[in-house]
């Protein structure tokens, strides 16, 4: 798994609730590549949970959403919008099973819309929850201009910026 790098982190106006490490109310995701997906390990936070231990539906929302939109940054090297988010509710996500891990690809494009297929598994491996989402994508220049895009080498440190 090759980490991925935030590259939004310090840009003016920047807060979002799935993926700033600075937003105290979000959910602070990090995001990796491995191979044709993206994967998140999330620890849920007992503040999110809904009934009894229960991970919130909507906050899990949150997450396929979130992690459906850094599949565009990576393998579609540009950004977009959600236009459609369809989520599975399959099985409990009990929070005490602790780090959760979403796992993020594209299933197809049809002309801009990129049709992203999303699982979320609990603490035990145990399939919780999936997702289609449908993001609305625009050209590399729009997404700059639009949305802040800043091309797909900021998503990834260099060699010689690596740590070993």
């Amino acid at each position: 798994m090759r980490k991925i790098t935030n590259p939004f982190v310090g840009t003016d106006g920047y807060n979002c609730f799935g993926c700033s490490p600075k937003n105290s109310s979000g959910l602070a995701m990090d995001f990796f590549l491995d191979g044709e997906e993206i994967i998140s390990e999330w620890k849920p936070n007992p503040l999110f949970a809904g009934f009894k231990g229960v991970l919130h539906g909507g906050i899990q929302a949150a997450l396929h959403d979130e992690i459906a939109s850094w599949v565009v940054f990576v393998f579609l090297k540009t950004a977009g919008y959600t236009t459609d988010l369809q989520v599975k509710y399959l099985n409990p996500v009990f929070i005490e099973k602790g780090i959760l891990t979403l796992r993020s690809r594209l299933d197809r494009m049809d002309k801009n819309k990129a049709y992203i297929q999303t699982i979320l598994a609990d603490g035990c491996g145990k399939q919780c929850s999936e997702s289609e989402a449908v993001y609305f994508t625009v050209p590399q220049h729009i997404a700059a201009r639009t949305f802040a895009y800043p091309g797909i080498d900021a998503f990834f440190e260099k060699p010689d910026q690596q740590h070993n």
